[in-house]
């Protein structure tokens, strides 16, 4: 698939998850939502043709079609028959898809909002599921130098990309970047909101 087919399936699959109540989508609507701001990595600005042209490709792959009988076009995907997605799958394959490779960190934030993950194990279990069988969805991505976290990424534009062999690095290149610690405050939060919601719980069992 293409940049703009990937960002297409990526925008049916979150609104259907999270605004169900104007899902199906106008072409109007997905070209809005293909050019979010938020939310997308990298942002897009796509045209109406350029949508409708990318509508046209994944629907002869019958991975989406017209809603016949509604009074405007409106558009939704066949990604929970076609890729046989399961709730904690769908969600994770949507922010996969719509902002790129992510650790189980930052995709268990991330996905919120259409599935709740009550640790980063249920979410690394998810991945590996996506992971598994003759076309697997994700696939799990080497650890950078200076990474501390291992990435995953969806296959929906192809093979995962092989790690570079940069040979022996210099001791100043382990060094984490701004983003890889960003990444580490990310997963370290959500940990402790985790552990935070368990005490929560654990409080008002005992009032």
């Amino acid at each position: 698939m293409d940049a703009a087919e990937i960002r297409v399936l990526g925008c049916l699959l979150e609104k259907h998850q999270t605004t169900p109540e104007y899902y199906p989508l106008t072409v109007n609507a997905l070209v809005a939502a293909c050019n979010q701001k938020s939310n997308r990595e990298p942002v897009m600005d796509l045209t109406e043709g350029d949508v409708r042209g990318a509508l046209d490709r994944l629907r002869a792959d019958v991975l989406v079609w017209p809603v016949e009988g509604a009074r405007a076009e409106r558009w939704e995907h066949n990604l929970d028959r076609s890729w046989e997605l399961d709730p904690a799958g769908k969600a994770l394959i949507t922010v996969l898809l719509l902002r790129g490779p992510q650790t189980p960190g930052e995709l268990r934030g991330r996905c919120e909002r259409m599935h709740h993950f009550g640790g980063l194990a249920e979410v690394e279990a998810a991945l590996n599921r996506l992971a598994e069988g003759a076309e697997p969805l994700v696939a799990e991505l080497p650890r950078e130098p200076g990474q501390k976290e291992r990435r995953w990424t969806h296959l929906a534009s192809g093979p995962a990309p092989k790690p570079v062999d940069r040979g022996v690095a210099p001791p100043h290149a382990a060094a984490p970047g701004l983003a890889d610690r960003v990444a580490a405050l990310e997963d370290r939060v959500a940990e402790l909101v985790d552990q935070l919601n368990r005490l929560v719980a654990k409080l008002g069992r005992e009032e």
